[in-house]
């Protein structure tokens, strides 16, 4: 497995990683190098910067430019029946919105406190589902990507660990919404813990926002739990019980060691390691690195992505004038080597070749 993924790193360099990979000027290992573990590399929605998010076509782009592991989003159908979709409001990855027999399934609901309005998973059956095809979320920052629209469907829990087992990758599914599904009585956890229980999938990492269900899951299962940690903002379990701490406090030394008593990693938003400042250029790096693994928790950062207008102002490439500025790609590879240099364990990475030919080049 590792050969492979070195390859796919080589290739990423020939097919268009070369002036990226060598703007890295590193050589500091990163903590998990140290430990003897190159950092990992999580395809982000499968391969998003490539293909439409979420389909079996991006996952299979993932596999192919050697992610270590393909990130599902999990939400629940009627028939509660886990798929992959990065929201259960599902308008603007698909076609729903264009077919006449589902436009009285349109509706107003409220998620984690928000009027959310559209169509919902959970209003639908699997095979009302099936029906469906994916398209390319933003068509704006993502042209190339509305190539394939209309050829996915939306894939279930349980086809893409198999895709993933075929492959000899991990998946890192993240329950979305937790509370809001148990609410409905369309909890999330179980049918979770049923897929990989029956396709005997090892490789796992199971992340969230929120807090109560990760706790809940770790008196069922010994596979690793990432606390999934936003720049502002609260876990919604918390906002409902009336807790006032937020995201800010769970990343103090108190806080991560409150979290390493249910959880073995953290997924952080990258300014949480290095912050930007109101300019969007880079400050001073925090501590947040080092006092996790103080805690025995690997830091995994999201999300890391090639766009200029997705990049911090310091590692942006190009002509600002230009109309395609904001999408041209900028010095991403540079980006992730700065993190990998701060030490972080992993990336999420919408391309994941470019996150292969970095990790390949740091491991010589």
């Amino acid at each position: 497995m590792r050969m492979r993924r070195l390859l796919a790193g080589a290739l990423a360099v020939l097919t268009g990683g070369t002036v990226a990979v060598v703007l890295i000027q590193s050589s500091t290992p990163a903590a998990a190098e140290r430990r003897g573990q190159a950092p990992l590399v999580i395809g982000h929605r499968g391969a998003s910067a490539h293909r439409p998010e979420h389909t079996l076509l991006s996952y299979e782009a993932a596999i192919a430019m050697g992610a270590d592991y393909i990130e599902p989003d999990l939400v629940s159908t009627k028939d509660h029946v886990l798929v992959a979709r990065h929201e259960n409001e599902i308008s603007g990855t698909t076609d729903v919105a264009a077919r006449a027999e589902f436009a009285d399934r349109r509706a107003t609901k409220t998620i984690d406190g928000r009027p959310v309005s559209g169509w919902f998973t959970e209003d639908f059956t699997l095979a009302e589902l099936k029906t469906l095809r994916a398209r390319e979320r933003v068509p704006e920052l993502r042209p190339d990507n509305t190539a394939f629209d209309g050829l996915a469907e939306i894939p279930t829990f349980e086809e893409v660990v198999r895709l993933a087992q075929r492959h000899g990758v991990g998946v890192y599914p993240e329950t979305k919404h937790p509370s809001y599904f148990d609410s409905i009585g369309l909890s999330l956890e179980e049918p979770l813990l049923d897929v990989l229980g029956a396709t005997r999938m090892r490789e796992v990492f199971i992340q969230s926002f929120e807090t109560a269900n990760l706790r809940e899951l770790r008196g069922r299962t010994k596979l690793p739990l990432i606390q999934l940690i936003t720049w502002g903002g609260a876990p919604y379990d918390w906002t409902a019980a009336g807790d006032p701490r937020t995201y800010d406090d769970m990343v103090t030394p108190a806080g991560l060691r409150e979290v390493a008593r249910y959880a073995d990693g953290i997924g952080v938003d990258t300014r949480r390691v290095v912050p930007v400042g109101a300019d969007g250029r880079l400050g001073q790096p925090t501590s947040l690195v080092a006092d996790a693994h103080r805690r025995r928790l690997d830091v995994h950062v999201w999300t890391v992505r090639n766009e200029n207008s997705q990049l911090p102002a310091d590692h942006r490439l190009g002509d600002p004038a230009s109309p395609v500025y904001p999408r041209a790609t900028g010095d991403v590879a540079g980006w992730l080597g700065r993190l990998l240099d701060l030490g972080v364990d992993g990336a999420f990475c919408d391309d994941p070749a470019m996150g292969r030919a970095v990790v390949a080049r740091r491991a010589g």
